[in-house]
């Protein structure tokens, strides 16, 4: 650190990720996180569905990890849940998925269908 100034937006971006996860929110996207997820690249995926909630202010959005979804060979998984609404589960997830599942699910309210599971071929 090397100024006041610089201290401060570090504070003010971890309060956001922090308040990012609060679970009381709206929608909760949950990325499946154990051994079987993070092998397959669940961690990147998870950081940018964290970045592009941010960028985009959906403050009623929270992004959380969990462990094993009990469905490994469709590694990383992303799971979405809304008020009203049916879970929804994105399978093969990668970063670029995410930003798409972000700008049109996320913001917009359309699932995205072929990332869904029952859509594999």
């Amino acid at each position: 650190m090397k100024s006041l100034e610089e201290l401060k937006k570090l504070r003010d971006e971890s309060i956001k990720n922090v308040e990012m996860r609060n679970t009381d929110k709206d929608v909760r996207v949950v990325v499946g996180m154990a051994t079987c997820g993070i092998s397959a690249g669940a961690r990147p995926v998870l950081s940018t569905f964290v970045e592009e909630v941010a960028k985009r202010n959906l403050n009623n959005v929270s992004v959380v990890q969990t462990g094993c979804i009990g469905m490994c060979t469709y590694e990383p998984i992303v799971e979405i849940y809304s008020p009203g609404k049916e879970k929804v589960t994105y399978i093969h997830i990668d970063s670029e998925k995410a930003k798409r599942i972000v700008s049109e699910h996320l913001a917009n309210n359309r699932v995205v269908a072929e990332y869904t599971i029952g859509s594999e071929n």
